[in-house]
């Protein structure tokens, strides 16, 4: 992997549409009120494989065709922040995420066992709302008026979503979806 060229694909889940909306407005609220402006060109998601270089798309569809996982339900519980830089929404940890994560990392690893770097961070699944662009002593006003939104929802997570990098922005291009 050449280390000098950017970022071309990362892998996630998509929330539902209507949580999406929520956050979409959670989004602009920072970006009207703050001039937030990073993370606009990203749809709203849930990381599971940070982003990475990659040559072909279609050889990672592939490797996404051949995983197959149950639908579970996962939880968001309102808004947290990492550091001054991050306002995310929580989604609640629980082992399921962990093993989908596991499960999509070690199918990419054994396909192409030179693309990903295993991050020896904990897993946090989150959704971002804001990041790298809040100003500086903001966060915990901007914090506090997110949480007044009382964001308490549940939604299925039923899709693996690969992410390319075109045209300036993050595509979804394939979603894998969940056995039932």
């Amino acid at each position: 992997m050449n280390r000098n060229l950017s970022y071309t694909h990362f892998i996630g889940v998509l929330p539902p549409e209507d949580i999406s909306l929520i956050l979409q407005d959670c989004r602009t609220y920072m970006n009207r009120t703050y001039g937030c402006k990073s993370g606009h060109r990203t749809p709203l998601h849930v990381t599971l494989i940070p982003p990475f270089v990659f040559d072909s798309t279609e050889d990672l569809i592939s490797v996404l065709n051949t995983i197959y996982f149950k639908e579970f339900t996962a939880r968001i519980d309102n808004f947290r922040c990492f550091g001054e830089r991050t306002i995310y929404a929580r989604v609640i940890e629980d082992k399921k995420w962990l093993f989908l994560r596991d499960q999509v990392f070690d199918a990419v690893c054994a396909a192409f066992p030179s693309v990903l770097k295993k991050d020896n961070r904990p897993f946090r699944p989150h959704i971002t709302v804001a990041n790298r662009d809040i100003p500086q002593g903001c966060l915990c006003k901007a914090l506090g008026k997110l949480e007044n939104v009382s964001l308490k929802e549940s939604f299925s997570v039923n899709n693996i979503t690969l992410f390319e990098f075109k045209e300036g922005r993050w595509t979804a291009v394939f979603s894998k979806s969940s056995l039932n």
